[in-house]
């Protein structure tokens, strides 16, 4: 006697295997969890904002200024009295929480833009207590966007070098690593021929030795690929650190003395209030980043090489099948991806600080890594996390020179915690290549 599972699709019409509407219905409500991770996350902030915009609010203006001296275009600044808009962003926190739970109850996902209006919400909510607690009360909203798109470059490098990296099957932890060579390398070939183009290519073979050393031993020997990425990171970190005391401290004039790249305005764009000076009066390095970002999306998902490297990392068995050679495949990608870092490294030293510091990236490989993991291994997403993180970076430089209330130390936790937050509470389910991390050994 044959049993029917009512839950069990029921063959469509002319034997097509498709099923009937009810069972597959029932079957997709069998199937639904609800996901409380992101309506505890709203429910967390929401009491935080009322507890520090309502409680603890600032009875005082705060100051939103949206032109530097010398524009040619003055905007007005835009006021925000404290304890007004405290009580605002709080409501509206916690009706988006709410919001957020019901949804949840029935079965329903929070949607992407309720997400935005809430991180927006804090956003605003956050900058106008902390101006309105500051000695100025001004916050200047031009110079916090320049400050963030300039300190989210290398981590939008580094994401993308991650992106290619993890979609060719390979988990590139020594993105810190080929930033670190990348940025030593570029100072020293800079002051050496007193260029910066030459030193961004060296900055690009730094990256690119750096990347091959990771696919040898963890493509061609096998080795765990997170072990190598990591041990390659403290070995690059010990290198540069014993090259800077050695060469570059006792000869700063002619090996750590790299000219800088010059600001490029771009006409009549860099001119455009308050985006203008944001993304149009940059410097080269900054321009190749929305090259590569623009390169690496087209590549992925509309060219042949795309396909084929993101084949190898979700089913390398079946590109291998249709004749692709896996591992060479993953070898001269994550070797590309490392120029890209390197180029990202050159920025510390031809677009920012001007010189090579010991450790100068700071852990930006492993906030790029984050990136890519919040972007969910997509270069547009993962960049745009990138810029996240570096708003957050800058956000300290900010409150700290308008003297704000915030301790310095919360606000150097900042970017980590807002790292943890994205990738745990507001990037939902998320699921890698399927074959990332994981050798390919032909049979």
């Amino acid at each position: 006697m044959t049993t029917v599972d009512p839950a069990a699709p029921t063959p469509g019409p002319a034997g097509l295997g498709l099923s009937s509407p009810g069972a597959a219905e029932r079957s997709r409500t069998i199937a639904k969890r609800r996901a409380w991770k992101t309506p505890i996350v709203f429910a967390v902030f929401a009491a935080l904002g009322v507890l520090l915009f309502v409680v603890f609010g600032v009875d005082a203006d705060a100051n939103f200024l949206l032109s530097p001296v010398g524009d040619a275009v003055q905007i007005p600044p835009i006021v925000l009295p404290g304890v007004v808009t405290g009580i605002v962003v709080a409501a509206i926190l916690v009706v988006i929480a709410i919001v957020a739970f019901v949804l949840v109850i029935g079965y329903r996902r929070v949607p992407l833009w309720l997400i935005a209006i809430f991180a927006a919400a804090v956003l605003v909510g956050f900058l106008a207590w902390a101006g309105a607690a500051s000695r100025t009360h001004n916050i200047p909203f031009t110079s916090l966007l320049e400050g963030a798109v300039a300190l989210s470059i290398p981590l939008v490098f580094g994401s993308l070098a991650g992106v290619i990296g993890e979609r060719v099957g390979v988990v590139n932890i020594a993105i810190e690593g080929q930033l670190l060579f990348g940025a030593f390398a570029g100072a020293v070939v800079a002051s050496m021929t007193q260029s910066p183009w030459p030193g961004l290519v060296a900055a690009a073979v730094a990256g690119v030795l750096v990347g091959m050393l990771l696919a040898v031993f963890s493509i061609e020997y096998f080795v765990d690929q997170i072990i190598v990425g990591v041990v390659v990171n403290v070995l690059i970190i010990g290198l540069t650190n014993f090259l800077y005391s050695e060469l570059l401290a006792p000869n700063a004039q002619t090996l750590n003395n790299p000219p800088r790249f010059d600001t490029w305005d771009i006409p009549g764009l860099a001119q455009i209030p308050i985006l203008g000076p944001m993304l149009f009066q940059q410097t080269p390095i900054v321009y190749l980043a929305y090259v590569a970002i623009f390169l690496v999306w087209w590549g992925l998902y509309r060219t042949k090489w795309g396909l084929r490297l993101r084949a190898t990392g979700e089913h390398p068995t079946a590109a291998d099948t249709v004749g692709i050679n896996v591992n060479r495949s993953r070898f001269w990608n994550v070797s590309m991806a490392g120029a890209i870092a390197g180029i990202g490294g050159a920025y510390f030293t031809l677009g920012s600080v001007g010189a090579f510091g010991k450790e100068m990236t700071a852990g930006a490989g492993y906030i790029a890594l984050a990136a890519v993991i919040f972007g969910k291994w997509h270069p547009l997403r993962a960049a745009l996390a990138a810029l996240l993180f570096g708003f957050t970076q800058n956000l300290n430089f900010v409150l700290s020179a308008i003297g704000s209330a915030v301790p310095s130390q919360f606000m150097l936790m900042l970017p980590y915690v807002v790292t943890i937050l994205a990738v745990a509470g507001f990037v939902g389910v998320s699921r890698g290549p399927a074959a990332s991390g994981k050798p390919y050994i032909k049979s």
